[in-house]
């Protein structure tokens, strides 16, 4: 995306996640929600659960933002931020990915989209 902005990628985190020395079944909590949304709304990756490792993880993307009004919060697919990456003033992506096997779920990345004022954070 051409806006694409405030990129934070929480792979470091995930690797971390997954060699916790927890059960299993207590990282896999992902809400009915979200795997009903990874279900409908999902777009389905080549990466195996780091977790299971029996499925392939489904990527779940969410947008936040005052403009999105009461679709806040919806999940969306990949192909409708372009437009909202013109239209929008500024919107928060998360992306979330999500083993529909056992219930494994973890935020991958998270930015920000729009048109709205560049950030000028570090800049002088």
């Amino acid at each position: 995306m051409w806006s694409q902005r405030r990129v934070v990628d929480d792979g470091l985190a995930t690797r971390g996640l997954v060699h916790d020395p927890r059960p299993p079944g207590e990282m896999c909590d992902a809400q009915p929600y979200l795997l009903h949304a990874a279900r409908h709304f999902g777009e389905p990756t080549e990466r195996l659960c780091p977790v299971c490792g029996r499925r392939n993880v489904t990527n779940v993307t969410y947008v936040y933002g005052d403009a999105r009004g009461r679709h806040a919060g919806q999940a969306k697919a990949t192909s409708d931020l372009v437009e909202m990456d013109h239209d929008d003033d500024e919107i928060r992506v998360y992306v979330v990915e999500v083993c529909q096997g056992c219930s494994w779920n973890h935020m991958t990345v998270s930015l920000v989209l729009g048109n709205g004022p560049p950030d000028l954070v570090g800049r002088e």
